[in-house]
């Protein structure tokens, strides 16, 4: 199983106007710095909670074909397309009607109620479009999510990376309650 990223977020979940108020910059100079930190902390804390914050678009490979299937990265707003991949490449995209998704699991699910198709090839046989996050807009992420992204945009400006790997416990306590465990 591996995931490709097709569409990254068009926004990010702060603002640099929020991010500066934050970190009480009141000068342009660090702007582009500033920006790419806000990146960098958004994708820290997708990572620690395994979630998408921002609408975005991936695929799902899989090697092999599997009755139920975990979608990660959640909150799920859509499967885009399944597509299955014959030993010779050509591509085959399921119906809809042939599979059901749980998006109301965190992680979502789909499950397939076709028979497996035969003569798949060995390596990504199987291609799950999805797109993840909780909106198109910066408000649509909950606000303890935004409010720990400030929080490791500052320790990152701060620290300009000579800083701890590990994020504070402050913003570990605000990223605890959507934290997305595998049992």
């Amino acid at each position: 199983m591996s995931l490709q990223l097709i569409s990254p977020p068009s926004t990010e979940p702060v603002s640099l106007s929020e991010a500066k108020l934050h970190l009480k910059v009141d000068t342009t100079d660090d702007d582009a710095l500033i920006a790419r930190l806000i990146t960098a902390a958004r994708a820290r804390a997708e990572w620690h909670t395994g979630r998408a914050f921002v609408t975005q678009s991936w695929i799902l490979w899989r090697d092999c074909w599997a009755e139920c299937v975990e979608i990660p990265l959640p909150p799920l707003q859509a499967i885009t397309a399944v597509t299955s991949f014959a030993r010779d490449g050509t591509p085959t995209v399921l119906d809809p009607d042939s599979y059901t998704v749980d998006a109301a699991s965190q992680p979502a699910r789909i499950l397939f109620g076709c028979v497996a198709p035969m003569g798949l090839r060995a390596i990504n046989a199987v291609a799950i479009a999805f797109d993840a996050g909780y909106g198109d807009a910066a408000d649509d992420v909950p606000a303890p999510l935004r409010e720990a992204i400030l929080e490791i945009t500052a320790e990152l400006y701060v620290h300009r990376g000579d800083g701890p790997e590990e994020i504070s416990l402050s913003a570990q306590a605000l990223l605890a309650p959507y934290r997305i465990f595998n049992i």
